[in-house]
């Protein structure tokens, strides 16, 4: 069986399995003049660059989002609350 490289790419997705070193992990997540996603630094796929803006108004959508359903959550919670029907 051929000896696999710990890194490249499969159907045009980037994997990378070698050991991760903790200045590769912080310089994978920033990446001045890169695009919005970038390498993931262990693992396959992508992630995003933290030194995009555009990666900042994703995570402050995606944090509205979920504060949201956590509020609607929340509320319909309250309304399960039994009701006392009376009927003459």
């Amino acid at each position: 069986m051929a000896d696999r490289p710990p890194s490249g790419e499969i159907f045009g997705v980037p994997y990378n399995f070698e050991r991760p070193s903790l200045g590769r992990m912080l310089s994978a997540y920033w990446q001045p003049g890169e695009g919005m996603l970038v390498q993931k630094p262990f693992g396959v796929g992508y992630s995003l660059n933290l030194a995009s803006w555009r990666s900042w108004v994703v995570l402050g959508v995606a944090a509205a989002l979920r504060w949201q359903e956590g509020r609607v959550s929340d509320e319909a919670r309250a309304e399960d609350e039994p009701v006392e029907v009376i009927v003459d």
